[in-house]
């Protein structure tokens, strides 16, 4: 198992799902992935904690709006979410949520970049993050489609401290990753010739699988839907899902 204490300022660090039905939830990913949840109780709200293998992995939050889709949320670890948010609005984003204690767990807050999307800000105070990443039923990569792919960049590089790498500058094919080090941590891709009018910019996380063929149909049988692929690529078969309400996320088998 590939274990974490903390992920880096400016990384992903956290996973939850907005749901319409937290029971729904519980349930396909349990059967998903092999997910534990436990309720943390009437203080926080219900919220719901999965783990896998006895390490914290994502979490799980009812969603009160019938306006608002289910979701997936990435939340990028700060080291003050409160500097951070200061430095969002300066820098041209916009704060949704402003950092708010969650008791002795950390500070949260949730942004827009000046493309659209919407990220949320993690402060760990006692509670650091997802414990387990790039290991089967566990997150493997976070990406940002985008419209707005030179300013969204200048604006997490200002906003986040990122520091970038390019990986593709084609005319059809623009991408950029976050690095922390020599670690890649997550991508922004130049969205613009393929993103539909009536989807904003978002980021997506990738969870990897042992074998996504047989994942794609346990997706299917547990009531969600594919919605692309599964594809080969240079970075593994990939897959877009959603699971039994509507939440969209990605699959990643390995080459």
């Amino acid at each position: 198992m590939t274990l974490r204490d903390l992920a880096l300022a400016g990384a992903p660090c956290w996973i939850d799902v907005l749901t319409s039905d937290t029971d729904a939830a519980v349930a396909f990913y349990s059967e998903l992935f092999g997910w534990t949840a436990k309720d943390a109780g009437e203080e926080y709200g219900g919220y719901i904690n999965f783990s896998k293998d006895g390490v914290a992995v994502a979490g799980c939050v009812a969603n009160p709006s019938t306006d608002h889709p289910d979701v997936w949320t990435i939340y990028l670890a700060t080291d003050d979410a409160r500097a951070t948010a200061a430095a969002v609005t300066a820098n041209g984003g916009q704060v949704l949520m402003p950092p708010t204690d969650v008791m002795a767990l950390g500070t949260m807050a949730v942004i827009t970049d000046v493309g659209g999307a919407t990220i949320g800000l993690w402060q760990p105070g006692e509670h650091k993050g997802s414990g387990v990443v790039n290991e089967p039923g566990a997150p493997s990569w976070f990406e940002l489609h985008t419209r707005d792919y030179d300013a969204t960049l200048d604006f997490y590089r200002a906003a986040l401290g990122w520091d970038t790498k390019t990986m593709s500058d084609e005319a059809d094919f623009r991408y950029t990753n976050a690095v922390e080090g020599e670690v890649e941590v997550a991508g922004v891709m130049d969205a613009t010739a393929f993103l539909p009018e009536d989807l904003p910019a978002h980021w997506s996380v990738y969870f990897q699988v042992a074998d996504i063929d047989a994942t794609v149909a346990r997706v299917a049988e547990l009531g969600g839907a594919v919605v692309m692929g599964p594809d080969p690529t240079p970075y593994g078969k990939l897959a877009t899902v959603t699971d039994s309400t509507g939440a969209v996320f990605k699959l990643q088998q390995p080459n």
